[in-house]
């Protein structure tokens, strides 16, 4: 399992520079990838901005929104700007996709809320079309295509997976939810024929240090509000000790994950020399 770390790019405060600086510790560090979290209606910086920078800074860890909500995209745009970013970075960019579960950031775009889902499904299938034949936007590295992670739990996000993805991407549940949903895309992936395995990713919050812990708290308690009392046992949910996530790290292992996202929740460079000691 490859282990990457996310980038603060969503903790409120946060400055551009440190967000550069991080991407370039975490490539010294060793650290597989790099991954945003996408919101609109929060004051978070830009995920395709921000792994652009990343990309400047950085020669070959990967860059990945885990996840960017595509359907509040236009579709032209997100396909022009992803493989752009594909081919400054040299072929490094996964996007991770879904549609997200927060009304607001579709009422701040004007994207109808209950359309998301079939603006979603338009969308990936524009994001093949365009790539493919190039006549709209550069044409990516890798086979004319930027890699797709699907995310969510539906049906639906398994029909996506198996027609236009590479995998799926798991956000902030548990290694023993996680597993019977990797083992459902397995499946899938196999009885439909695609070639090799699918990816299979998930997203883990920490923060390492008593003094970072409050910093932790305060911002998941702050960004996760809108679920009301929820949001306390998202916040007493995340990584805090070397115990916690090493064992973290073999349960999402055992579950079948490819590829885990450990994502900062206190926005300072000490953080990413912390999980590095720890684990690589």
């Amino acid at each position: 399992m490859k282990i990457s770390i996310g980038l603060p790019n969503p903790v409120p405060g946060v400055s551009g520079r440190l967000l550069v600086d991080w991407a370039r510790r975490a490539e010294e560090r060793g650290f597989a990838g790099l991954a945003t979290i996408d919101r609109i209606a929060y004051p978070n910086h830009d995920s395709l901005t921000t792994l652009a920078a990343a990309a400047g800074a950085t020669s070959h860890i990967g860059l990945m929104t885990n996840i960017l909500l595509a359907p509040v995209y236009p579709a032209p745009l997100l396909a022009k700007v992803a493989a752009s970013l594909d081919q400054l970075s040299g072929g490094r960019l996964t996007l991770g996709l879904a549609p997200g579960g927060r009304p607001d950031d579709y009422e701040l775009t004007g994207v109808a809320w209950n359309r998301r889902g079939r603006v979603f499904d338009e969308t990936l299938a524009y994001l093949r079309t365009a790539w493919q034949d190039g006549q709209s936007v550069p044409v990516p590295v890798h086979d004319r295509r930027v890699p797709i992670l699907i995310g969510g739990t539906s049906d639906k996000a398994v029909e996506r997976v198996i027609a236009w993805g590479d995998g799926w991407t798991a956000g902030g549940a548990r290694p023993d939810q996680v597993k019977p949903f990797n083992q459902r895309v397995r499946t899938a992936w196999a009885d439909a024929g695609r070639a090799g395995e699918p990816r299979l990713a998930t997203l883990a919050y920490f923060s390492l240090g008593d003094d970072a812990e409050q910093e932790s708290r305060d911002y998941l308690s702050h960004y996760y509000a809108f679920t009301g009392d929820f949001a306390k046992i998202i916040a007493d949910g995340a990584l805090r000790t070397p115990e916690a996530i090493r064992a973290a790290v073999t349960a999402f292992e055992d579950a079948g994950c490819t590829e885990l996202y450990l994502d900062p929740t206190a926005a300072r460079l000490d953080q990413v020399d912390r999980l590095a000691d720890l684990l690589l």
